[in-house]
């Protein structure tokens, strides 16, 4: 492999050696060069400068074929803590990564209907949570807020000068899709996708360890691919768009339109607590509930063969609320799918996993995009607002 040569200091040669050594776990400085394609002086320099910063340590040695031993290298966990509050519809998931994307605190507090977060209260909440971990301060990267929607004009710069570390702002989906791929040790030379199912259906995609978001920060619409031109309107102005026939809110609208079901479980109360009674009436047998449950993850294949086959992904994770108690359901079904109807089924399989975490995965990955800017820079930017 041809060589190239590249600044120590350049942010793309730094970011893509974090991401080799993130994926491999433990690797060698030779091992680098065979990777990356960089040259041994420009992985010795930025080596040596990760292990100054903190981010990464020789954790020992193996024998080599040419009698040196050879000098292994890691992430170093504890060097660097990102923090993440997701803002979903009715609870704030707070959480702590370190540099590998594992969780060191959770917190899931209240959060009223319609409540508008302001500078001064998202302060309050970071400066308890984090002081509740015991956490050094000088090793805290920033926090990374994410939702479904933006926050009000002005509350990040405000947030930011009120905690004095950086402030990110990102979509839950997206987010979602970074923390699985950073904790998973996902290779950035994989094609990665996550689709996120809660009160919308949103996806994350990764190319090249970088999250992808489009001209203005839209990319991953996930829910308002058409299945039907003919089919449901919907608020986008669109027709037939797979949300909805398959978020949280539409099969709880199906089951609600079935007498038996609606007789016997509790339907009425909230959307969440009417998604959860079917999902855990389908995961213990109850057939009506199942088929709902079915036919939704059945319209969400149709619409994941659209993006699988226009972008040729390698690897899918379902995370999200809406797969916490059914994931299995709707794994089943779309890797069923994606094996009749993928095109590059020939080629490779397309792998369908549930997330370890998928109420979390929210919070844990607005955690790791704040680990990644601070330590793999030369990613694409975030919001600025």
């Amino acid at each position: 492999m041809a060589r190239r040569e590249a600044p120590a200091a350049g942010p793309g040669s730094r970011a893509l050696i974090v991401d080799v050594i993130r994926s491999a776990v433990t690797i060698s400085r030779g091992e680098l060069v065979d990777l990356t394609g960089l040259t041994q002086p420009s992985i010795s320099n930025i080596v040596r400068e990760l292990i100054a910063d903190g981010i990464i340590h020789e954790i020992g040695s193996l024998d080599s074929v040419h009698g040196r031993p050879r000098k292994l290298i890691a992430i170093n966990p504890a060097s660097r803590f990102g923090i993440g509050f997701h803002l979903g519809p009715e609870t704030v998931t707070c959480v702590a990564v370190d540099l590998t994307g594992g969780v060191v605190g959770r917190e899931v507090v209240p959060r009223a209907p319609g409540q508008a977060w302001r500078g001064e209260g998202l302060a309050d909440r970071f400066e308890h949570f984090t002081a509740g971990l015991d956490l050094p301060r000088g090793r805290i990267e920033g926090l990374a807020i994410v939702g479904p929607g933006d926050l009000p004009s002005g509350v990040r710069p405000e947030l930011a000068d009120r905690i004095g570390v950086p402030v990110l702002v990102e979509n839950d989906a997206a987010a979602a899709a970074l923390g699985e791929f950073w904790s998973r040790r996902v290779s950035r030379e994989q094609a990665f996708g996550c689709l996120y199912l809660g009160s919308g259906i949103g996806a994350g995609l990764v190319f090249g360890g970088a999250l992808f978001r489009g001209a203005s920060f839209g990319a991953g619409e996930f829910g308002h691919i058409s299945i039907d031109h003919a089919g449901r309107a919907c608020p986008c102005g669109n027709r037939g768009c797979v949300q909805q026939y398959a978020s949280m809110p539409a099969t709880v609208r199906a089951a609600r339109e079935i007498p038996e079901l609606r007789a016997r479980l509790a339907l009425d109360g909230s959307e969440s607590g009417a998604y959860e009674a079917i999902a855990r009436a389908a995961v213990n047998g109850d057939t009506a509930a199942y088929a709902v449950l079915d036919q939704a993850a059945a319209w969400l294949g149709v619409a994941a063969t659209s993006v699988v086959n226009l972008l040729d992904l390698g690897r899918l994770v379902l995370t999200g609320p809406g797969v916490a108690l059914a994931g299995s359901i709707f794994a089943r079904r779309l890797r069923t799918h994606l094996d009749g109807t993928a095109y590059s089924r020939h080629r490779h399989s397309v792998s369908v996993e549930i997330s370890a975490q998928p109420r979390d995965a929210a919070g844990i990955g607005a955690a790791v995009l704040v680990i990644q800017a601070a330590v793999a820079p030369g990613h694409t930017p975030g919001r600025s607002s």
